[in-house]
């Protein structure tokens, strides 16, 4: 019996089926569309990166060119370039030149907004 009551605790599913129509068919209305599901899948995806997580911490605090922000984080100018240009193409990065500099930046209040509730969510030390 012990067996499966850690089963149970490890793996926490209904022991019976019971669905609740009602609440399925209220919900299914509100949910996001296929399309969206995508774009925020990939969304989150791009936000798996190690390396992009470090920029996007680095931007929160800051504007930087690509070279300081290469030379911050101990990477070449070419991968930073790279994942910059990943963060941008899912808009949330920004860049402004002035003469021959690039300046990047988080995109807008939502991607710093993004940034500082998923490090709270990990600071939260549940466990």
């Amino acid at each position: 019996m012990a067996g499966k009551k850690e089963e149970l605790e490890n793996n926490p599913v209904c022991e019976i089926l019971c669905v609740h129509t009602d609440l399925i068919e209220s919900v299914r209305e509100t949910l996001i569309p296929g399309g969206q599901v995508h774009q925020l899948a990939e969304l989150f995806k791009t936000l798996g990166d190690p390396t992009r997580v470090r920029i996007m911490d680095a931007l929160a605090k800051n504007e930087f060119c690509v070279c300081d922000l290469a030379e911050l984080l101990e990477l070449s100018q070419s991968a930073t370039s790279h994942q910059l240009r990943v963060l941008r193409s899912n808009d949330l990065v920004k860049y402004r030149r002035e003469g021959k500099m690039v300046y990047y930046s988080l995109d807008d209040e939502h991607v710093l907004a993004l940034y500082r509730e998923g490090l709270e969510h990990i600071s939260e030390g549940r466990g």
